[in-house]
């Protein structure tokens, strides 16, 4: 996914041959959700299983993307493939944006709708205890007058979340550099910046971490701390795997481009990880503003 030769011996159509590819990552990433649904319902095996789908479905993106690396050298894609690529990248972008816009939709519904609907006069007889207050911060207060919640404190924009909002704008900016001097045929240069952006993705999965830490063992905060304590973790969790693997993404992009791989006018590896970086940083500030300050 570097550049499309125009050489003799480009095909008119890169067809590439049946792959196992596409299943054993499809086995990778079912391991993954049967592992992580089990071991937050408590079963201490799920972890083992998160464990091996992870190598599963990492293990077969590096054989698969190296097969792609291999062909895309090797001259076999064409102006054609550069465009389909392009349309690729685009509707699996959309793709993400619906699946945050599900979980945004989901929050939008709780506060606005649910928990005001719980509070009503009409549900009084059913839930007398019941104060349609957001967040629920105290089990028997707000959404849980029965004590099934324990209490927890909510999760403020200072200090992690705001210094990940810097560190997010900020990737952005040295990327953007990075591509530019691409364009400019500075390989060193992108390389440089490319290393700087690798590295801030991973200082963002260190303070989320650490965040996540804090939540649980200070704050009382869990996956089960009622719907505030559930759209929390599964907005935040969700972009931080988006991060996770935008992160790899522009990892092996900067490898590439380190071995040589790209030119200035053929380069959509690049751009398509590069796309992909900034939707995670558009979704990450739709994050900061409705989940930490609003």
């Amino acid at each position: 996914m570097s550049a499309a030769s125009n050489h003799g011996a480009t095909p008119y159509y890169f067809v590439p041959a049946p792959s196992r590819h596409p299943a054993t990552a499809a086995l990778g990433l079912f391991f993954v959700i049967l592992g992580a649904g089990q071991w937050v319902n408590g079963h201490t095996w799920g972890a083992y299983s998160l464990l091996a789908g992870l190598v599963i479905w990492l293990g077969t993106l590096f054989f698969w993307f190296k097969e792609a690396i291999g062909e895309s050298e090797g001259g076999q894609y064409s102006q054609r493939i550069d465009i389909s690529f392009r349309w690729s990248m685009s509707w699996f972008i959309f793709s993400e944006v619906m699946f945050f816009a599900a979980f945004f939709g989901a929050l939008f519904w709780a506060r606005i709708y649910s928990v005001p609907s719980l509070g009503s006069l009409e549900n009084q007889l059913l839930w007398p205890d019941f104060k349609a207050v957001w967040p629920s911060v105290a089990a028997g207060a707000t959404a849980s007058p029965a004590g099934t919640v324990a209490p927890f404190n909510t999760m403020g924009p200072w200090p992690i979340p705001t210094l990940n909002t810097a560190i997010l704008l900020t990737s952005g900016a040295t990327l953007t550099i990075a591509h530019h001097a691409l364009i400019a045929a500075q390989r060193s240069k992108a390389v440089f910046w490319m290393w700087i952006t690798v590295l801030l993705g991973i200082t963002f999965l260190g303070f989320q971490a650490y965040e996540y830490i804090h939540a649980y063992h200070e704050l009382g905060l869990k996956l089960t701390s009622g719907i505030y304590g559930s759209t929390f973790f599964m907005l935040t969790g969700f972009h931080g795997f988006h991060v996770f693997v935008g992160m790899l993404m522009l990892l092996f992009i900067t490898l590439r481009l380190a071995k040589g791989h790209f030119t200035p006018t053929r380069h959509f590896g690049f751009e398509g990880a590069a796309w992909y970086w900034h939707f995670v940083d558009v979704v990450w500030l739709g994050l900061y503003i409705v989940v930490y300050w609003l």
